[in-house]
């Protein structure tokens, strides 16, 4: 009953009218409304102001409405911890990546774990880090995969990787099969960026300022494959991490010297969160994949 009562008073907050959380819940409104009077008196206080155009908190709701969130999250926890099997014949994973993983560690990863647990239903989402954080604190993820920078104190990390950032070029680049560049050559270079929404961006932003760089850049696109496509056909380069030439036939890593660009991979989880047998399994392949991808 408790678990209802909750359930009906965070909908009326999140639609902010009672009318349209009945429609969001599938119950009628008068349902609905009784049970949210239950609560009220129950807690010996008004949750809702109920006079204006639309239902809004009062103080007490604003109050309660942090402890219901948590007390939602932790009743959904209990209800995987029930469904959850040890032995990983059957379960669920919901899993997100930022974008630059997508394109060398998924593959490796997604084949070993789909190999080893075929019966696990797989969720995999390329998400930016700052929405990953907030799914992973609303529960509607369990593990993430993205970089150490400023996390959530409510967030835990576990090194997963050290990346290191290169000049990836294609065929037709005069500079492909060359071993490293220095950065007075890398100022002189066409570039092709990732726009700046994301982390690896910055990053390189970063690094060119602290170096003085005034990075030529030419193009600028929000999809890592357009970035890679481009590089493939033209004689444009870009900065992405090395492993990405690795795992894309036709492109050339140059190390970046003597300041080479590194960065952490992290696996993200929320702090105190209950962890399934298959968020404990993909975690451990992570970590053996990464080892091997680290020793190219």
């Amino acid at each position: 009953m408790l678990a209802r009562h909750i359930k009906y008073f965070l909908a009326v907050a999140q639609h902010h009218s009672f009318t349209k959380a009945a429609a969001a819940l599938h119950v009628s409104q008068p349902a609905l409304s009784q049970q949210v009077r239950q609560l009220e008196e129950s807690l010996s206080a008004q949750l809702f102001d109920r006079s204006g155009r639309t239902t809004r908190l009062t103080d007490a709701g604003e109050v309660y409405l942090r402890y219901a969130r948590r007390a939602s999250q932790e009743l959904e926890e209990g209800k995987r911890a029930i469904h959850d099997v040890g032995d990983l014949s059957r379960g669920a994973l919901r899993v997100a990546l930022t974008p630059t993983f997508t394109t060398y560690l998924v593959g490796p990863l997604v084949e070993a774990f789909h190999s080893r647990y075929p019966n696990i239903t797989l969720n995999l989402r390329e998400i930016a880090q700052e929405q990953m954080e907030e799914l992973l604190l609303a529960d509607e993820l369990d593990v993430g995969i993205a970089f150490e920078d400023g996390h959530s104190q409510d967030i835990e990390t576990q090194p997963l990787l050290i990346e290191a950032l290169a000049l990836v070029v294609g065929e037709r680049h005069p500079l492909a099969g060359q071993s490293a560049i220095d950065l007075d050559a890398l100022s002189a270079e066409s570039l092709i960026l990732l726009s700046e929404e994301f982390a690896t961006r910055e990053q390189i932003d970063r690094y060119c300022r602290q170096h003085n760089i005034t990075p030529r850049v030419k193009m600028e696109a929000n999809v890592i494959g357009a970035v890679i496509e481009v590089v493939r056909r033209t004689t444009l380069s870009t900065l992405l991490p090395a492993t990405v030439a690795l795992a894309h036939q036709g492109l050339f890593a140059i190390e970046l010297s003597p300041q080479r660009l590194h960065r952490t991979a992290v696996l993200m989880q929320r702090k105190g969160a209950y962890q399934t047998s298959a968020a404990r399994a993909f975690i451990e392949l992570a970590t053996d994949i990464a080892a091997q991808l680290e020793k190219r």
